[in-house]
């Protein structure tokens, strides 16, 4: 009965907790659902279609989805940048991992803020029950408590690492029909389309990042910021440098299939050259592996036989 007692008041400040992490979350939930259900009404009434409009209106993903936008914005005030440069830094980043939505910032923050909790929570009530409240169980939670704030950062760091290397590999096989195409008399912006159609199966990311390029040129944009874009929207370093000699073949009036040849060439020299860096490290990288795991092994296979026989014959 003691212990049961003493189980109990270790779970009283947890479910405290609990209760107050769900009930702040249910006001800020029913204050956003009233703020986007009141301003749905206001933009139907303002302008209705019809009556059924009025009445039952076809609410579509994005007004669906307009309560949890709310919700993670106002839940990730707190872990927002205050700065310019590092909201900039911070939506670059996003960018770079394909997340290219305006709300995009806001529902990171908010996930950190989630998984700093769930964390807390979670290690709190493994580490808590049956255990004082001791300096290592303060450290213990506080360990886990920073590892689930920094779970998504890591995940949006493997995340944008993926795409930049898909980017990285499927760039040569469109620069070649890039030019190809130019060469043949196409405009960069058709000839950017022919690459979008033909490497849209297996080169999904640059292909979409070529259509958001020449969706913004029919725009009406300018090609020097829709080219600056592209590469600092992809983090790339080959497609910014792309992108720049670009810019310059367009600023300077050359010819566009000539900067294209000749960035395809450098390209390639570039990536012969990480291949060969790549072959003189790996020298390097076999020595520990064969040093740690390899070399004990065949030590015992050489030096086993001979050692036994020699404490053998001491013992004799």
């Amino acid at each position: 009965m003691i212990v049961a007692l003493g189980y109990m008041n270790d779970f009283v400040p947890l479910l405290v907790f609990a209760g107050m992490v769900a009930g702040i979350w249910a006001v800020l939930s029913m204050i956003s659902n009233r703020n986007s259900r009141a301003l749905d009404r206001l933009q139907r009434l303002s302008r209705p279609q019809s009556l059924a409009e009025i009445e039952d209106p076809n609410r579509t993903r994005s007004e669906r989805l307009q309560g949890l936008m709310e919700t993670a914005k106002a839940l990730s005030s707190p872990l927002m940048p205050q700065t310019e440069l590092e909201q900039s830094a911070l939506k670059q980043k996003l960018a770079n991992a394909g997340f290219r939505s305006d709300a995009a910032p806001a529902v990171y923050s908010g996930i950190r803020l989630v998984s700093l909790l769930t964390a807390l929570v979670v290690s709190a009530a493994i580490f808590i029950p049956g255990r004082s409240l001791s300096l290592e169980t303060l450290q213990y939670i506080a360990i886990c408590t920073g590892i689930g704030f920094y779970l998504p950062a890591g995940v949006l760091w493997w995340i944008k690492r993926k795409r930049q290397q898909e980017i990285f590999l499927t760039l040569p096989d469109a620069l070649d029909l890039l030019v190809v195409c130019v060469e043949s008399g196409l405009g960069l912006d058709a000839a950017m389309r022919k690459v979008c159609d033909e490497l849209g199966t297996h080169a999904k990311v640059i292909s979409e990042e070529f259509s958001l390029a020449n969706f913004q040129l029919q725009m009406g944009r300018p090609r020097r910021e829709v080219l600056h874009d592209l590469g600092v929207r992809t983090g790339v370093d080959d497609m910014r440098s792309l992108a720049a000699i670009l810019i310059q073949a367009d600023r300077f009036g050359t010819s566009i299939a000539q900067a294209l040849r000749v960035q395809s060439d450098s390209m390639r020299t570039r990536r012969k050259q990480l291949a060969e860096e790549k072959a003189a490290k790996t020298a390097v990288q076999l020595l520990f592996p064969l040093i740690l795991f390899i070399f004990p092994g065949v030590f015992v296979v050489l030096v086993g036989p001979a050692a036994i026989n020699i404490a053998e014959s001491l013992l004799q």
